[in-house]
């Protein structure tokens, strides 16, 4: 350069030039390099974990799903199914999830996409299977299938797939932490060219230009070299005086190192709130270390934390720590969703960020005055989709950027953080109440104990007195045992008096409802067969038909009464025979079969291999005891079995019965509704089943256990009962063999007292009904004249609406027949209880029949209801009942009834009675 004058101006617009040149290149490539550097910690920070992490959630999903469907599996429980429904909806979220992660990696990808069908190919063939068929009972099929391990195969094949790629991933992590350690040493090796090169370049320039370029380049040198170096301190700002290209260069440098500094202090902040969490108990303790900790971090005056409570199905956020709170700063102590900034915050899942606020909005004070924040700064702390705190802070000066970040990076930990503590807070709360419940228990054991003591000292005392006191005792208890014998035998005499008495008057009861209910459909439909007001031969032939059933019935009812009359007379012959025990299953079989068929039941006769094969007995009583069991047994079962077991009773039923021969034990088990513990002995006696509902559900006069019961004391056996409400009943027979050619019983005068005192009541029953009979005449002559003065039946009962409660078909039957002959309108209730409901509907009935004993609810409750309830007073109700004993027709009248009518029914007498409140009701209307 000798030779040439450069003057400083040029020189220092030169030299600057070539120094700025170095330097921006330079920079450019520092900038470069730390930008891809810093890309790269962050992929590798958030990237690889998230990815590590999703695949383990898939891999805890599949763990959950197998662990339910062998809870359920081995259970059956509904319960067992809720880790496997929950990770069954969530797997497929992880997944795609980690799908999108993979992008950039195509073969990791085809990995993960690889897994896929084989985890649906598990939920398909083995979770649904699993679930469908434990429903379905199959057990055989889910034995099999457990057997077959087609599901463990599958999940070790998941497994196995899981393990490699979790596997290729941490290879993969490895290899990037590698790249980036080697990228860092290339970007020293950089660093390190590059201020050589500046070196260099300065030095050689510094001949050139003055001491003060010289100077500043060096400066600037001296900077980027403690840049560089391990213990750099980002706090360390460039300051060059000159106004010119190396103030741009050394701002430059401080934007860099406020950006490092920003990243730096966040990652500190981080790492100082996380050490705070460890080994906290209690939520509060917990709030207060992190608004005391985070509040100077973010430079804030005033702080307040709320946290999430659930009480009565009700979310608020309640404060429960504070910093540089007064008690007379006015905190509100609680916020509901989308209440103030803080339940908004809490409702959008969002950071409101607020400055300029107004200086009353809340005061901060210390020792020296009172100031007003100016920013304010709301954040909810989100865990799993869910806020579970709100944090707020006021400062005097404005918010940063890295404030914010760093609230951002907090929200998870600290919500993460807030779950685990309360839910040890939970566990030590249940631990402690436990450990509290043990204590009082232990203490009210030493209080028992000490009683315990105390009671037997004074027993000790007591006994002595209680010996002196035993020999007067003895004296008297034996006077008392003279008193106490005279008055049993006196109230056993009473008892047996009234129980006589009870017997008939049931006897009398029962006896005219059963013989009235089929008498009834036969008076009316061979009244109607009489008239034959133009009916058709298929008519003809269906009111025969139900005349010939109720015939039947009534047969039935009388041949019953008839063999129990004759027991308690002691008219019936035992003749003993020789009956073979092997017909026995063939005859029942050939006899219900076709009932067990047509039931859908199962029916089977069980014979034990020692069995005799003949005992002595009276062969036709035998089968009228079996014939009564199994049709009571297929009467009362729905579904499932009857079966009948024939064995040799144990010896000690023999020694009961007083037999030397053997005993033969015959069961007639069934899978019906059964029979109630309180209610096994009384099915015994006449007329008697559990309940009246069972009488009118299943039918029967409950006379068939009364007789089987006396057949079987005849035979010198024993008839008992086994039977649990729901799982069915076990009536179970023994019958000893005997080789007495015959029997008769001496008659017992006893009984025939009792009938002739039955007749006497049914004489005077009789009269009842001959004083009724002028009432039910009188209503006829005035049925008469109404029809005389209102025309014919055609007018007056033409499009009436009548309502008819009754349960028995033949009897619904008739009189729906008799009654649409007139035009009327019919419509039937099989209780009292779907006539309640019928008439809440439609009110527009111009008269109701009642029955009296119905199934659900009878007559006399449905007329209370109607009368009272639906208040339709007005309404006619003529009760018809097949009871025939004193007092009933003022019963129906008290109980609401507008006229009364016996069992079996007149027609004319009914359509009297018809005549005479329609007529009414038409009156009352006009």
């Amino acid at each position: 350069m000798k030779g040439v004058n450069f003057s400083i101006h040029a020189k220092i617009i030169t030299g600057y030039f070539t120094i700025l040149i170095c330097l921006v290149l330079s920079l450019l490539v520092v900038v470069n390099r730390m930008s891809a550097l810093q890309n790269e910690v962050k992929f590798l920070s958030q990237h690889d974990i998230e990815v590590h992490d999703l695949a383990n959630q898939i891999q805890k999903n599949v763990l959950d799903m197998e662990t339910g469907i062998r809870g359920y599996a081995l259970t059956g429980q509904e319960e067992y199914l809720e880790p496997y429904n929950e990770g069954n909806r969530r797997w497929l979220d992880n997944y795609n999830k980690l799908h999108s992660l993979l992008d950039e990696n195509s073969s990791q990808q085809r990995n993960l996409e690889e897994m896929r069908p084989v985890i649906e190919h598990w939920v398909t063939n083995t979770g649904e299977f699993t679930i469908n068929q434990k429903k379905a009972g199959n057990e055989a099929a889910l034995a099999k299938h457990f057997k077959e391990q087609t599901g463990k195969k599958v999940t070790d094949q998941l497994r196995t797939q899981l393990d490699s790629f979790l596997g290729k991933e941490k290879q993969l992590t490895s290899k990037r932490t590698d790249d980036l350690l080697q990228n860092n040493n290339n970007l020293k090796i950089i660093l390190y060219g590059i201020i050589i090169l500046v070196t260099f370049i300065t030095i050689a320039t510094a001949f050139l230009l003055s001491n003060s370029i010289v100077k500043t380049i060096k400066q600037v040198v001296r900077t980027i070299q403690n840049i560089t170096d391990s213990k750099v301190d980002l706090t360390t700002r460039i300051s060059v005086k000159a106004n010119d290209e190396t103030r741009e260069l050394a701002e430059a440098m401080n934007h860099l190192l406020s950006s490092l500094e920003k990243q730096h202090w966040v990652q500190k902040s981080m790492t100082d709130i996380s050490t705070l969490y460890q080994g906290i108990t209690d939520i509060n303790e917990l709030a207060q270390r992190v608004i005391n900790k985070l509040a100077p971090l973010l430079e804030a005056c005033y702080g307040v934390v709320y946290l999430r409570r659930e009480q009565g199905g009700e979310v608020d956020f309640v404060k429960v720590a504070g910093y540089a709170v007064s008690d007379e700063a006015g905190v509100k102590p609680s916020f509901r969703f989308g209440e103030g900034l803080v339940g908004q915050a809490a409702l959008d899942q969002r950071i409101f960020l607020i400055d300029r606020l107004p200086e009353d909005h809340m005061k901060v004070t210390s020792g020296l005055g009172t100031s007003s924040p100016r920013n304010l700064l709301v954040a909810p702390i989100i865990y799993q989709g869910r806020v579970e705190a709100v944090v707020e802070f006021a400062a005097l000066k404005p918010f940063l950027s890295q404030h914010l970040t760093l609230l951002d990076l907090l929200q998870d930990k600290f919500g993460s953080s807030i779950s685990n503590v309360l839910g040890r807070m939970e566990v030590e709360r249940l631990l402690s109440e436990s450990q509290v419940m043990t204590e009082e228990l232990q203490a009210q054991s030493e209080e028992l104990q000490a009683q315990s003591e105390e009671l037997q000292m004074q027993q000790e005392q007591l006994k002595n007195v209680n010996e002196y006191l035993e020999e007067q005792k003895q004296f008297a208890e034996q006077r008392a045992r003279d008193l106490k014998k005279a008055k049993d035998e006196l109230e056993d005499y009473s008892r047996q008096l009234q129980l006589s008495s009870q017997y008939k008057t049931d006897f009398l009861a029962n006896m005219s409802h059963e013989l009235r209910t089929p008498l009834n459909s036969i008076l009316i439909l061979s009244q109607m067969l009489m008239e034959n007001g133009g009916m058709d031969q298929d008519e003809i032939e269906e009111y025969a038909r139900v005349v010939n059933t109720a015939g039947a019935d009534l047969l039935r009812l009388i041949d019953d009464i008839l063999d129990l009359s004759k027991i308690e007379a002691g008219k019936i012959e035992i003749l003993t025979d020789e009956v073979n025990v092997t017909e026995l299953p063939q005859m029942l079989k050939s006899l219900f079969d076709p009932v067990a068929a047509k039931k859908n039941v199962m029916f089977e006769v069980l014979t034990d291999a020692n069995v005799p094969l003949v005992i002595s007995t009276d062969g036709q009583r035998l089968q009228q005891i079996l014939k009564n069991l199994l049709s009571n047994a297929f009467k009362f079962t729905e579904q499932g079995s009857v079966t009948v077991h024939i064995a040799v009773s144990p010896p000690e039923k023999a020694e009961q019965l007083h037999c030397g021969g053997p005993v033969l034990a015959i069961s007639v088990a069934d899978t019906g509704i059964g029979i109630p513990h309180d209610k096994q002995q009384i099915i015994f006696e006449a007329f008697q089943q559990v309940d009246g509902t069972t009488n009118r559900q299943y039918g029967g006069t409950g006379l068939g256990l009364s007789i089987c019961r006396e057949f079987t004391r005849l035979l010198g056996g024993a008839l008992e009962v086994d039977s649990e409400v729901g799982k069915g009943s076990t009536f179970t027979l023994y019958i000893p063999s005997t080789r007495e050619s015959e029997h008769e019983l001496l008659t017992d005068p006893a009984p025939e007292q009792e009938m002739l005192t039955a007749l006497k009541e049914v004489a005077a029953s009789r009269a009842v009904e001959v004083v009724q009979e002028p009432l039910q005449d009188e209503a006829v002559a005035d049925g008469d004249m109404i029809e005389a003065e209102h025309g014919t039946d055609d007018e007056l009962f033409h499009g009436k609406k009548v309502l008819l409660v009754e349960d028995d078909g033949r009897n619904i039957y008739a009189l729906v027949t008799a009654l649409e002959r007139k035009g009327i309108t019919v419509q039937v209730a099989k209780n009292g209880k779907q006539a309640i409901d019928l008439l809440c509907d439609q009110a527009d009935f111009d008269l109701i029949f009642m029955d009296i004993m119905m199934p659900v609810m009878g007559g006399y409750e449905a007329m209370k209801v109607i009368r009272d309830e639906l208040g339709l007073h007005r309404l006619p109700i003529i009760a018809l009942t097949a009871k025939a004993m004193k007092g009933e027709r003022d019963k129906c009248i008290e109980a609401g009834a507008s006229d009364y009518i016996m069992k079996p029914l007149n027609i004319e007498q009914l359509f009297s009675l018809m005549r005479v409140w329609l007529t009414e009701q038409v009156n009352t209307d006009e």
